[in-house]
């Protein structure tokens, strides 16, 4: 299945925009008449037909709806430090979306060898992957945001789990550690890991000292691997 995406819906009509659009009519050459697929970003997937072409649009009549497209029974946030090498952050990006992410913040930490992003490049990827994937929620990718400015904004809440990973001192693997709590916030450090100080004011916030294992992985292998983890516990908590 061909998934496009478009949130300019008014009614049983809808409009697909500039590169949509574009890979619509030019890559794979649909005509009037023909019957497409669309997400929303908000878990609607949507059969309609193709009404016409503009020169940077098209119009779209819509045939029915889906609500809920490919939900997943709980939150999970990922926070992660950008990577020096921007490709690898953005590979973990694609996968993150791919095994099903709903929430990415970048984090600006101590040890960071990053300290710019080019968000709109990253939505485009992310976008990229959620119609690949043929998931029917678009991952909202925050701003980099420093560590202080993270911490001092985030609420967590009873009976959610918070964790933060990384490579000193004594913690315990995450697979003993995700519950069958409502959601999931993961913090991943950049390749120098987190500070002292920072791992001192996350456990001083409440978040919980994991590890994923004895191997050393890079920061978008550690984050690749942390969002496929979660998926499995919460579905085997789930099927128990």
């Amino acid at each position: 299945m061909q998934l496009f995406f478009t949130q300019n819906i008014k009614g049983d009509l809808a409009i697909l925009e500039e590169e949509e659009a574009r890979h619509c009519i030019k890559s794979l050459r649909k005509r009037r008449g023909d019957d497409i697929r669309f997400i929303d970003g908000m878990g609607g997937l949507y059969h309609a037909t193709i009404l016409d072409f503009g020169k940077r649009d098209v119009s779209l009549k819509i045939l029915e709806k889906q609500e809920n497209f490919g939900r997943h029974n709980f939150h999970l946030h990922m926070v992660v430090a950008p990577t020096k090498n921007i490709s690898r952050f953005e590979g973990f990006l694609e996968k993150a979306t791919e095994i099903g992410v709903d929430r990415i913040t970048p984090l600006l930490t101590d040890h960071s060898e990053r300290d710019k992003i080019r968000k709109d490049r990253l939505e485009r990827i992310i976008l990229s992957a959620t119609k690949q994937s043929l998931k029917g929620y678009l991952p909202q990718l925050d701003d980099l945001t420093s560590f202080s400015d993270f911490l001092s904004n985030c609420e967590l809440q009873t009976g959610d789990g918070h964790y933060i990973c990384h490579c000193q001192g004594e913690t315990t693997h995450i697979l003993d550690n995700i519950s069958p709590s409502k959601d999931v916030m993961i913090l991943i450090g950049p390749e120098g890991d987190f500070s002292d100080s920072e791992i001192e004011q996350a456990l001083e916030k409440g978040f919980v000292p994991t590890n994923i294992g004895e191997s050393r992985l890079r920061t978008e292998t550690a984050g690749i691997v942390a969002c496929q983890l979660a998926h499995i516990l919460k579905r085997k908590s789930t099927d128990e």
